[in-house]
């Protein structure tokens, strides 16, 4: 069975506070950011709405896209968003 790797954005609202993560458990990541389970980021700023997500056979290009996007200037993940989520809907829910 081949293992899928997920590149991720959350949002903490529109247009709001971004995080970019890696996973190879992309329900059980976005459930913990959801709860609240590690702190850090995503906790101090409230940042649990997936806005964006990318899937991925080969964890090495999993991990060198994850590192691209963080790169990025924020208007550039804002246009990634918005190119496939325009109302930047919680995916999440999706995923069940």
């Amino acid at each position: 069975m081949n293992k899928l790797y997920a590149v991720y954005i959350l949002a903490s609202r529109y247009r709001g506070a971004l995080y970019t993560g890696v996973t190879n458990q992309l329900l059980t990541r976005i459930w913990e950011h959801k709860q609240d389970i590690n702190d850090g980021f995503t906790h101090r700023y409230h940042v649990k709405t997936l806005v964006w997500y990318e899937l991925h056979n080969d964890i090495s290009k999993a991990i060198r896209r994850e590192k691209q996007i963080k790169q990025w200037k924020r208007e550039w993940k804002i246009n990634l968003i918005e190119r496939d989520n325009p109302r930047w809907c919680d995916l999440y829910q999706q995923l069940l």
